[in-house]
């Protein structure tokens, strides 16, 4: 027997398809939504509504967006040669932390991923192979997750965007600010004795 009623058993069941949340997480949102306001909910189910009608992939880049093109690649004040080539759109929120990055981007949605039963065809790579062949971009910046995965779509990446005038770069790795080097693994130490820079 069911131990709430079914619109509130719906509900949790619904709360539990979203990512990291279990039946105690889903229990406790759905109880939070109930005990809300009947604005506040109207609101939480307005705004789900609207993300679902009102947000594309940039035609461009992939990014999400409610225009198209997205800002990113519509501003002129942005490096439009420059690509920056991450895997999925939160990323790019943490590149934009820097201020230091002014060209655009290319949202791959995922990564190569042979086990999981992810190749290049699974990812959207074919308009950034446009965007490369057609002259419009001087660097592709590889942005991609320092993980397996990560590397192997990097690499990919590289072998398939290599064309005559196109500088193909990969962010560098290693130890983090703020961490000791006693504490870094050899793959991490590798990696920052590779991306060493001269002072």
């Amino acid at each position: 027997m069911n131990r709430f009623a079914e619109p509130m058993a719906r509900l949790i069941e619904e709360l539990k398809k979203l990512p990291g949340i279990g039946s105690k997480s889903a229990q406790r949102l759905a109880f939070y939504i109930l005990r809300s306001s009947n604005e506040d909910a109207e609101s939480l189910a307005a705004a789900v509504r609207d993300v679902k009608a009102s947000l594309r992939l940039c035609s461009i880049c992939n990014n999400i967006t409610d225009i198209d093109p997205c800002a990113y690649c519509s501003s002129p004040t942005r490096n439009q040669r420059q690509v920056c080539v991450v895997e999925e759109p939160t990323n790019i929120a943490s590149i934009e932390k820097t201020k230091h990055f002014n060209g655009t981007y290319h949202v791959l949605h995922g990564s190569i991923s042979p086990l999981h039963g992810v190749g290049p065809e699974q990812l959207r790579i074919s308009n950034l192979l446009s965007r490369v062949a057609s002259s419009q971009v001087d660097e592709v910046i590889i942005a991609t997750n320092p993980t397996v995965e990560g590397e192997a779509t990097a690499v990919y990446l590289s072998q398939q965007l290599k064309r005559p005038g196109v500088k193909i770069t990969r962010i560098a790795m290693g130890i983090p600010v703020g961490s000791d080097i006693e504490y870094a693994d050899e793959i991490t130490m590798l990696k920052a004795m590779e991306g060493r820079h001269e002072l």
